[in-house]
């Protein structure tokens, strides 16, 4: 089989007349996204490069990419399973982070659909062979992005181990700034996150393993509330893994987050079937000159990672991220634009 990365990466583009995406073949990523703002003008919305090139040398702090094997931190860098200890990269001193140095946002996937028409669509797949990154086991791997109806993307992700059982978390890693990726920072955004718990952290990020209420502190977004309202309380800001546990249903999907722009009055809702969601609000984004010569710099974007949580695999009372061969993997995220 020929090594993923000696094939090409190039852009694809999904549009069906109101949303234009395009998403590239490199880490799966999403490079701008056109949404309609109140009197129908369009603005990519998405953080990211004019081009290939920045991305494939690394310029990029996980612009609109998908991460894994694990998304997230793991301690140390070290897991058991099976009685097998394994050791991953440390890429983030002092855990591995978003699966390792080579994760599945920096390799070319194949493309094995491309459709246009009224959902138009894209399916990538890539396999990740045994020992990769430290991860044991070969997983095939498929993303799905679709535009479902005029006003929504879905992303839909499966993976299956083949002949280990092996931890896998997948996360869409794209920044966003509802004004447009170039128009300053996303403090004046507001957000509503459908969580009464987050899964506090140590010193290296690392979660204690407690499941820790948001009432009455910075972190709590139960009732949509202005992102700069409360971010001097909590550090460099936000990046949190939420507890997904008070959004209504829909599709077997549940409500994560609504984010407005009252600039534009665009709005996003975002809906997924994973137990968390890291809240993370481009605290170290510092500099990166994207899109026309946009300098992009602490808070240009912020992401909504649905993800399974943080260091699960060494946290015996979170929700298991181990997926064993016969076992299917499944994580699906609806993004809702619309105007308020």
């Amino acid at each position: 089989m020929a090594d993923s990365r000696q094939k090409k990466p190039e852009l694809f583009e999904l549009n069906n007349g109101s949303l234009q995406i395009k998403v590239s073949n490199y880490g799966c990523t999403i490079t701008s996204l056109s949404v309609p703002d109140k009197d129908g003008n369009l603005a990519d919305v998405v953080l990211g490069f004019d081009s290939l090139e920045p991305y494939q040398k690394g310029a990029s702090p996980f612009f609109g990419c998908i991460v894994g094997r694990v998304a997230n931190r793991i301690k140390d860098g070290k897991f058991t399973l099976g009685g097998v200890g394994y050791t991953l990269p440390i890429n983030n001193p002092p855990n591995s982070l978003h699966g390792g140095f080579m994760g599945f946002d920096k390799v070319v996937w194949d493309v094995v659909e491309h459709k246009q028409g009224e959902k138009p669509s894209i399916t990538f797949k890539y396999r990740s062979h045994d020992g990769e990154e430290g991860y044991p086991g070969d997983v095939s791997v498929t993303a799905t992005y679709t535009l479902t109806s005029s006003t929504t993307l879905r992303l839909d992700m499966e993976a299956i181990p083949e002949n280990k059982p092996t931890p896998i978390s997948l996360a869409q890693h794209t920044y966003w700034n509802l004004a447009g990726h170039n128009s300053g920072n996303i403090l004046d955004h507001s957000i509503q996150i459908h969580a009464l718990h987050l899964t506090p952290v140590d010193q290296n990020a690392i979660p204690t393993g407690e499941i820790m209420p948001v009432k009455g502190t910075a972190f709590d977004f139960t009732s949509e509330k202005k992102i700069g309202s409360s971010i001097h309380h909590v550090g460099l800001g936000y990046d949190h893994n939420y507890v997904l546990d008070c959004g209504d249903e829909k599709m077997g999907l549940r409500h994560a987050a609504k984010v407005r722009d009252p600039s534009s009055s665009r709005v996003l809702d975002l809906w997924t079937n994973a137990p968390g969601m890291q809240f993370y609000t481009g605290n170290y984004v510092d500099g990166v000159v994207g899109k026309g010569g946009s300098a992009y710099g602490k808070h240009s974007g912020l992401c909504l990672e649905t993800q399974g949580f943080p260091d699960a695999i060494n946290q015996p009372k979170f929700p298991s991220v181990v997926v064993k061969p016969g076992e299917k993997y499944k994580h699906s995220m609806l993004f809702e634009f619309s105007v308020e």
